[in-house]
């Protein structure tokens, strides 16, 4: 009786065994990671409101994913942006001013010892393999490292360091290898980091953070040979604002300039159709990506975020091209977030990009560091909204004095808070701009010089403590009502 006992013992053991070892196994009857994947692409100059022209971009990810429909940058020029997308912070506490050194620039952000802690360490840190590939940040690698340099936090790493908005004859620092690609089809950079992530997704045995970053749409907005007629007949749009009539009330920089004459209108048609069809290159990049996520198996395990580092002028505000204004143009982006779990549908509540790093730490089971500033937009992702959300994103401009001129860009430093219904900004030359959104979503009545001073001294207040907050200080900042 006893050794019968044994036996049953033995084969309940057994049985109870195999079914924790294959509690992991998914329909599929493969092995489920731990730690779900997460890709970031990360476009170029890339403005709200133009994904419907992109077949995989449209079908793949907005109608299978969640839009962040009111998505904001905290610097619309380049390396602020990315900067603040690497370390969660706003421009005025991580100090990359600008896209060049001193004040900026990739040489700023390694002198100051920001790559110890990015995003890379941190995904790294909690068991990930890490990959940066395409746009790095503005001048990399310059004077303030080697051509071959690879930063901490990063397992495989493919960026240029010549030749970046080319397109074609560029040259790429692949792990510390110098690799020089030329002007044959096949060079085509987007299709070429393509590759390199199609390769690094399928080697990967081990949860994968990708950071992406295609260099279109940015000028000269070079297309793949494949595209080079595509677009023929599409004109930029024509919202209210483009060549905007009346600018008796905006600023100087913005009174300053004509409006657009009609071979001025004729380049900018010309310039949006050049860039639509650079994006069509990553529009094939995100329909291969997603095929061979399938492929592999790895698709039900992958979050895909789909965003930009900042907007683009196309003429709206008499701006025949550029950023950097606190213009929704310029600071208004796209998010979609596609992932397990992640139910098709649209957010409007007040989000931006430092918010993305700590959504990846969540993700992965990483732990931000007590500088970060943003918040997890995991919540969004599960289907609810989180309490105590965010009031007002704030939006900074930095340019030393010095440079300052029209050779450059006319725009002034400032400081800017979008909140749900308004824009104020705060020039350094002492002009403001009030937008009331809900009845001015065009921004095109400025109402600095008449509204209620009451609301004037509200939002100079909010704004001041935006500007004033570091870490965890930030979250509280930006929920403040008065």
């Amino acid at each position: 009786m006893t050794s019968v006992l044994k036996g049953l013992c033995r084969a309940v053991c057994i049985l109870m065994l195999l079914v924790v070892a294959a509690e992991p196994l998914a329909a599929s009857g493969r092995v489920q990671p731990a730690k779900p994947n997460i890709i970031l692409i990360l476009t170029d100059d890339l403005d709200y409101g133009n994904l419907e022209h992109f077949p995989n971009i449209s079908n793949l990810l907005v109608r299978r994913g969640l839009s962040f429909d009111r998505y904001f940058v905290t610097n619309s020029w380049c390396c602020p942006s990315r900067a603040s997308i690497l370390r969660s912070q706003h421009v005025h506490s991580h100090g990359v001013l600008t896209n060049t050194a001193p004040e900026g620039g990739f040489d700023r952000f390694t002198r100051l010892g920001l790559e110890r802690s990015t995003i890379g360490t941190w995904m790294q840190a909690a068991g990930y393999r890490t990959a940066m590939m395409g746009k790095y940040l503005n001048h990399y690698p310059g004077e303030a490292a080697a051509p071959t340099y690879v930063p901490p936090g990063w397992n495989d790493w493919h960026v240029p360091v010549r030749g970046l908005y080319e397109s074609y004859g560029y040259t790429l620092n692949s792990n510390g290898r110098l690799a020089d690609y030329g002007w044959a089809e096949q060079d085509y950079i987007e299709d070429v980091l393509t590759a390199k992530a199609k390769d690094f997704i399928t080697a990967s045995d081990q949860p994968f953070f990708l950071y992406l970053a295609p260099i279109a749409p940015h000028n000269p907005a070079n297309p793949a040979v494949r595209h080079a007629t595509a677009f023929s007949d599409l004109k930029a749009p024509r919202p209210p604002s483009f060549n905007q009539d009346d600018v008796s009330r905006e600023p100087g920089w913005l009174r300053s300039r004509p409006k657009i004459k009609e071979a001025g209108i004729a380049a900018i048609d010309d310039r949006y159709r050049r860039r639509m069809r650079a994006m069509l290159g990553v529009d094939d990049m995100v329909g291969s990506l997603l095929t061979t996520l399938d492929q592999a198996g790895k698709l039900s395990d992958t979050y895909v975020f789909f965003a930009s580092d900042n907007g683009f002028h196309l003429g709206t505000h008499r701006l025949k091209q550029g950023k950097t204004t606190p213009f929704e143009e310029s600071i208004h982006v796209p998010l979609v977030v596609r992932g397990p779990g992640v139910a098709p549908g649209v957010v409007r509540d007040l989000t931006a990009n430092i918010d993305l790093a700590p959504t990846f730490a969540e993700l992965g089971g990483a732990a931000p560091p007590a500088f970060a500033e943003g918040r997890s937009l995991v919540p969004f992702l599960k289907g609810r909204r989180p309490d105590g959300w965010r009031r007002h994103v704030l939006v900074e401009f930095f340019r030393p004095e010095n440079r300052i001129s029209a050779r450059q860009t006319p725009v002034p430093p400032y400081a800017a808070l979008r909140t749900d219904r308004y824009t104020y900004v705060h020039y350094v030359t002492g002009e403001r701009q009030l937008y009331d959104l809900t009845a001015d979503p065009y921004q095109l009545d400025n109402l600095a010089a008449t509204a209620d001073p009451e609301l004037l001294a509200r939002l100079e207040s909010l704004l001041q403590a935006m500007r004033g907050c570091s870490g965890a200080g930030c979250r509280t900042a930006d929920q403040l009502e008065r």
